[in-house]
């Protein structure tokens, strides 16, 4: 599609991103007394549909809905947008291999509107047929399948298949003609792996595990990255704090939610060079991903509240909106 051709595209989203929800509009829900409210303040900002139940998991998954229906109204290549899902299909594909493993079916642990669906990817498993899966998802399943009969160490399991995500978002954003393709498939991939390393750091595991888990892409030593978290808690933050990541050591330093905050935030920071875009595709991944954010944060502080957590404990857990 030609630059002209984002055009009509770009103006549209433009307009939308006046709906999006300002760092105002979330104090603004914070305020609410209480879940009923809060559900009803987000109601009457139009989430949601005529017949959705009053309930914030309903309500969210309307909201995740109507992302890709308006970027398909827009009439522009949706095969551009496939790198976004990738973190929702290879979980769907975790999914699928455990269920074969364990002979149960939980519908409810799987993503919608992804493609291989639910019910090709229990297919695949149930006939063993990794070589209908796309791209490099079939030799990922069956590694990850075998690895599991034979030891049934379902953390393997994960990262057989989570490395195997990584490398198709990475891949994907080296193949990509488009520039915002390739900042937010470096991005995802650098936090991506500064968190699995924070999480093997606390779990006690080695570089040789870590090797096996990181991506070693996305504009971070991993070498480097996984010797600190080896060595312990301090000399991961000094690491990051050397490799341009001093804002995630920061986090780190005040909880593990300031932490799951600030990889959000990284991620919303590298997509407001977007706004300055007209003639690409750029405007549009940032609008995708600013709804999911602004999904996920609205998710927090309806949950929040229905939970009785401190607004402070709330807070912590914001993430910073696009607009």
């Amino acid at each position: 599609m030609s630059d002209m051709g984002y055009t009509f595209a770009v103006a549209y989203i433009r307009a939308l991103e006046g709906q999006l929800f300002s760092q105002s509009t979330i104090e603004q829900l914070m305020a609410c007394k209480d879940y009923k409210a809060a559900l009803d303040f987000v109601v009457d900002k139009g989430w949601g549909g005529l017949d959705t139940p009053k309930d914030a998991d309903a309500i969210l998954a309307v909201e995740e809905d109507k992302i890709w229906e308006t970027i398909r109204s827009l009439s522009v290549p949706m095969e551009t947008f496939d790198v976004l899902s990738y973190p929702n299909v290879f979980h769907n594909l975790k999914t699928a291999v455990k269920e074969a493993y364990l002979g149960e079916l939980h519908d409810d642990f799987y993503y919608k509107g992804t493609e291989p669906s639910m019910t090709e990817l229990r297919d695949i498993m149930a006939k063993k047929d990794f070589a209908k899966l796309p791209g490099n998802m079939g030799a990922a399943a069956q590694e990850a399948f075998e690895t599991l009969a034979h030891t049934g160490d379902g953390q393997l399991c994960d990262v057989i298949i989570d490395r195997a995500c990584l490398d198709a978002i990475d891949r994907a954003g080296k193949d990509s003609e488009e520039d915002s393709i390739k900042r937010y498939a470096e991005a995802i991939v650098a936090v991506t792996d500064i968190k699995i390393a924070v999480r093997c750091q606390k779990t006690g595991k080695s570089v040789e595990f870590m090797h096996r888990a990181l991506q070693p892409t996305g504009g971070i030593d991993t070498e480097r990255l996984a010797k600190a978290a080896a060595s312990g808690f301090d000399s991961i933050l000094e690491f990051l704090s050397s490799a341009r990541f001093a804002e995630a050591a920061e986090a780190l330093r005040q909880s593990p939610s300031a932490f799951e905050r600030w990889c959000d935030d990284y991620m919303m920071q590298m997509l407001r060079q977007e706004k300055y875009e007209v003639f690409s595709i750029g405007p549009l991944v940032a609008y995708i991903l600013a709804r999911e954010n602004e999904i996920k944060t609205v998710g927090i502080i309806l949950s929040g509240k229905l939970n009785g957590l401190s607004d402070d404990s709330i807070r912590e857990r914001i993430r910073v909106m696009y607009v």
